[in-house]
């Protein structure tokens, strides 16, 4: 169902960047699950260049059961531009949940107006994709913008208007990527380690898919998926503790 979705971005990323593999811990990058109705396949891939330091996206095929595009695109520690954040999720081509969004690192007023505001009229192009849904597992006023997409939505949606958002959300955050200029005092770029180190810690803590990696693949393999590649920089809550 979002094949087409990966197929746009890789295309856009093979193509805007001299992109470098990023290493993918050993057992991560792919595995195949026997449980549930439909056997499940998981697969990753990883990316770096010059401007972003890490491109990740993950694709999870269970045929008519569930498919899902999970992907975060982390700038280099050189600029402070947010995180481009995708979250496409379909179980039986009936639930439909689709989020797409600048993941802002700051909630200063620059830096909403220079890299959030821009979203503005991408934002009011698709009310229909902007639904106020309320946000369970995670603060809707941290690491996510006011204008994200976040909608329940039907299969033909998904093929239409969510496939035009997420061309025109590419577009716009790779414009803004062009336009930023890169940071050279040391303090400025080690408050942007620490801030996406944060993200890292936050997202872990609270990402509610780290229960469908262990109904498909298992406790320990996921535990694995979500510290050491989707949020690497983020320390697993027990050693967290033990070490303040």
């Amino acid at each position: 169902m979002y094949k087409p979705f990966l197929e746009h971005l890789e295309s856009e990323l093979f193509n805007r960047f001299d992109l470098c593999d990023r290493a993918i811990p050993a057992g991560l990058e792919y595995k195949v699950s026997d449980r549930g109705k439909n056997p499940a396949t998981i697969q990753s891939w990883c990316y770096k260049c010059p401007e972003l330091r890490k491109i990740r996206y993950t694709y999870i095929d269970a045929g008519a059961s569930a498919q899902i595009l999970n992907s975060v695109i982390y700038p280099s520690h050189h600029y402070d531009l947010p995180l481009l954040g995708v979250d496409f999720l379909s179980f039986g081509k009936v639930k439909n949940l689709v989020v797409l969004d600048f993941q802002p690192l700051f909630q200063d007023e620059a830096y909403q107006r220079q890299y959030i505001e821009p979203l503005q009229s991408l934002h009011a192009k698709y009310p229909d994709l902007a639904q106020g849904l309320e946000m369970k597992f995670y603060d809707a006023n941290q690491y996510f913008s006011k204008y994200l997409l976040f909608a329940k939505t039907d299969a033909e949606t998904v093929a239409t208007r969510l496939f035009a958002a997420f061309k025109d959300y590419l577009n716009l955050y790779w414009q803004l990527l062009d336009e930023a200029k890169p940071l050279t005092d040391p303090e400025d770029i080690q408050r942007i380690v620490k801030a996406q180190k944060d993200y890292d810690q936050y997202s872990a803590e609270r990402d509610p898919a780290s229960g469908l990696f262990s109904s498909y693949f298992g406790h320990e393999w996921a535990e694995r998926f979500l510290y050491e590649f989707l949020f690497e920089d983020a320390m697993p809550l027990a050693v967290s503790a033990g070490k303040k």
